[in-house]
């Protein structure tokens, strides 16, 4: 195709803002908001979410912090003195924690597995943190934590997806990919949504994690590469001049254009938005992975100059990177499947906390301590999470190196920023930490809480799929409101 006969085709082309203001019913405003930073959250709702929008609140990006394999929490966030005292007995059944998958557990010859580590109170709330995280400790006055907290199924896939997306089924969209058709991106030359990986591997599920499920596939999250080209497939071709790339693209537009008009097609709508995105991608990525500008003492801040933290230390100095460039939500994995590289410590539960805690706690310190200074944590909300919690006994013998199995009813996790308020908690495991006491936490209203703190309505933020509205929290959550401010 000569130059002459695009330029004709060109001339004859309505603009893109006129074409995706129209395209699909207003759903091509989606693909505007990837376009065009300073009118994203109006193309969003113009799509059909204007109800779902909350007075506005803080947090205007979310860093969400995913430990595969299921973090020790009885090893980590929470004191359970009571474990160490009944170290290689028999816990004593109480009818109410007794219920569910925990009552074939309590049920069976069982031994108590008491921690292995020292806990020492911090900060002016006076909260227990295990000696694994001396750095984090200096953040607890700023940390919300969240106990207790239910996911339906214990096996890590399907509560990997109920984490991360709402469902222990395949084929629902994540937390970013609903935050990010909620609120839209704020650079029109990123995506709304960037995950870095483990650089060892993938987590469990892989790219369902971070997936669009039933929504548009302009919502999915963009997997950022360790190293090499930030993006797979990005570098220009050898050779190719960006005058003759944007040519090609143009012409590549306009027979897409050419097609959806009678397919109706949300992924080719994608493809549209991803091609011009990839064209501004070209120079805006490498700008973004390129650290080399960051100070010495920044880098030391995230651990880059120790190889224990390094890896890690780089996925949270790129998401506050992200956060600066208006990235509304960044998803930083930290564990590889089940294995050695993962939170799964089935056996050697000591060597295996000691070993992950000290991949990540001066990296998340250094985080918290980065925005904080930059003033930016107050409208930064940053989540940690991991699929479940663990159990405090075994089914079996003790043995020499003892480790633990999975616990479904006792995930914690912890937020901080972005409108939280500080030192707060919600939720209250029981002495044993085996599941929550009380009125209990579903993930359901976690993700709820999320979402408010995002200035996003659980229940307006829906999606017409399968014959009836969806949304994150399925049937709906309830809103944590202790530790909102």
């Amino acid at each position: 195709m000569n130059r002459s006969l695009l330029s004709r085709m060109h001339s004859s082309w309505p603009s893109r803002r006129q074409w995706l203001a129209s395209a699909l019913n207003g759903l091509g405003a989606l693909a505007l908001g990837q376009l065009m930073a300073s009118e994203t959250v109006r193309a969003n709702a113009s799509s059909g979410n204007v109800q779902a929008l909350l007075p506005e609140r803080k947090a205007k990006k979310c860093i969400f912090l995913f430990m595969a394999g299921g973090v020790s929490q009885m090893d980590s966030f929470e004191y359970k003195p009571a474990l160490n005292a009944l170290h290689g007995k028999r816990i004593p059944v109480v009818p109410e924690i007794a219920a569910g998958e925990l009552q074939g557990k309590l049920t069976f010859p069982h031994v108590c597995v008491g921690s292995p580590f020292r806990f020492q109170r911090y900060g002016q709330s006076g909260r227990y943190l295990s000696e694994l995280f001396p750095n984090l400790a200096h953040h607890v006055d700023d940390l919300a934590f969240i106990h207790g907290i239910e996911v339906d199924n214990q096996n890590h896939g399907p509560a990997t997806l109920h984490v991360n997306t709402g469902s222990p089924f395949p084929g629902s969209p994540s937390v970013g990919a609903w935050i990010e058709y909620g609120l839209g991106s704020e650079n029109e030359n990123l995506p709304g949504y960037i995950v870095i990986q483990d650089p060892r591997g993938a987590p469990t599920n892989g790219a369902a994690v971070w997936g669009n499920g039933y929504l548009p596939a302009t919502h999915q999250g963009i997997l950022l590469r360790p190293s090499g080209t930030p993006i797979i497939d990005l570098t220009r071709p050898q050779g190719v001049t960006a005058e003759q790339q944007r040519l090609e693209f143009d012409a590549i537009g306009w027979l897409n254009r050419r097609e959806l008009q009678e397919s109706r097609n949300s992924e080719l709508e994608a493809r549209i938005a991803a091609y011009e995105m990839a064209f501004r991608l070209q120079t805006a990525a490498p700008e973004l992975v390129n650290i080399d500008g960051e100070t010495e003492q920044t880098r030391s801040l995230y651990g880059l100059d120790h190889p224990h933290t390094a890896d890690f230390g780089r996925q949270c100095l790129l998401a506050r990177r992200m956060v600066e460039r208006g990235v509304r939500h960044t998803m930083l994995i930290h564990g590889v499947q089940i294995g050695s590289h993962s939170w799964d410590d089935h056996g050697d539960v000591k060597s295996g906390m000691t070993k992950h805690c000290l991949e990540v706690d001066l990296p998340v310190s250094g985080l918290l301590t980065d925005l904080k200074q930059r003033g930016l944590l107050e409208e930064t909300l940053v989540v940690w999470t991991s699929e479940m919690g663990r159990s405090p006994i075994l089914n079996g013998d003790l043995g020499s190196r003892p480790g633990r199995d999975h616990n479904g009813y006792a995930l914690c996790m912890w937020m901080a920023g972005g409108g939280v308020k500080r030192g707060s908690t919600a939720g209250q495991t029981d002495e044993f930490s085996l599941r929550s006491i009380g009125q209990g936490i579903h993930i359901r209203d976690v993700h709820a809480t999320l979402l408010k703190l995002m200035g996003l309505d659980d229940d307006s933020l829906t999606w017409l799929h399968a014959g009836r509205l969806r949304k994150l929290t399925d049937i709906g959550g309830q809103v944590l409101h202790e530790i909102i401010s």
